[in-house]
């Protein structure tokens, strides 16, 4: 069916989106501070958002509960994002898209709300593959020796598990504007930056337009369009299939990096992707058919500024 396709095309496109998100962070943390980055980032986001809000036709009252939850979710997201974006200036884009995706498996274990009950012992099993593919990605034989980077986006993705729970258990049940919930946080998010990122923001000032391209690129497509467009979508669609086609990010990623940043994928390297990739696909599959068996199948919340 037409809408159909159309559904699916939009939800690659955010996997598209997000798994090219790593290439574009590290590059532009390569001209300018980590932080002033980041600044930039949520500063522009928050912009556009506030912008989607005003322009929006009918007023909708903000409510506590959307301010109270968003500038929550804002401090964990501005965490994320500060793992993220430090890492993969320290690793390979295609190593951090792959690690990233750990969190596939990583949510689960700490969304222990709604009396989901145990995970079955397959569950573990696929996370235990998950995490023998990222011993092969970092190995020495890997995309590239083993460095900090590896270490921070892993980290990045116990925080992300922890975020994307969090996000569960401070809107279901409620009724919060996903688009007032953004807006609180980046605009959270610019304000945490904004005292760190002083230092940088010269640099940010001086930056080439290549650089600024790919910061109103993180903004405006990789977090605002991005979580928009995969809020319509998961409208339209089933939680299986959406999770089955956003679960495409790490493969993007790794083709952003080797396609477009030049970075060398080697036997070892190759395997260790195809484990993480087949690991959170495999692991994903469990985790849903458990949902289903308690009449929990959900999609699975997610925030802008995920990628």
């Amino acid at each position: 069916m037409p809408d159909a396709r159309r559904t699916d095309a939009v939800l690659l496109l955010v996997a598209l989106v997000w798994g090219s998100s790593y290439l574009a962070a590290k590059t532009a943390a390569a001209a300018i501070p980590v932080l002033a980055l980041l600044f930039a980032r949520y500063a522009i986001s928050a912009l556009a958002c506030v912008a989607l809000v005003a322009a929006r036709r009918g007023f909708r009252r903000w409510t506590r509960e959307e301010i109270r939850a968003g500038a929550l979710l804002g401090v964990t997201q501005a965490a994320v994002l500060v793992l993220e974006t430090y890492g993969v200036a320290h690793t390979s884009a295609a190593n951090a898209g792959l690690i990233i995706s750990l969190t596939i498996v990583l949510t689960p274990l700490l969304d222990r709300a709604g009396g989901r009950g145990r995970l079955p012992l397959r569950f573990f099993l696929a996370a235990g593959v998950c995490a023998l593919a990222i011993g092969l990605l970092v190995s020495g034989r890997g995309l590239h020796a083993p460095q900090v980077g590896d270490g921070l986006i892993l980290a990045a993705a116990v925080v992300r598990a922890g975020h994307v729970a969090l996000v569960g258990r401070l809107t279901t049940g409620r009724t919060v504007d996903p688009l007032h919930l953004t807006t609180v946080q980046t605009l959270v998010g610019s304000a945490l930056f904004l005292v760190p990122a002083l230092g940088g923001l010269p640099e940010l000032v001086r930056s080439s337009a290549t650089t600024w391209i790919q910061l109103i690129y993180l903004a405006l497509f990789c977090s605002v369009f991005a979580f928009l467009a995969q809020t319509w979508a998961v409208q339209r669609t089933s939680a299986s299939r959406a999770s089955l086609l956003l679960g495409t990010e790490p493969i993007w990623a790794v083709a952003a990096g080797i396609g477009l940043g030049g970075e060398r994928l080697t036997l070892v390297a190759a395997l260790g992707a195809a484990l993480m990739v087949a690991g959170t696909y495999w692991g994903q599959a469990i985790e849903r058919a458990h949902r289903t068996t308690v009449k929990d199948d959900t999609p699975c919340p997610a925030t802008a500024l995920t990628g």
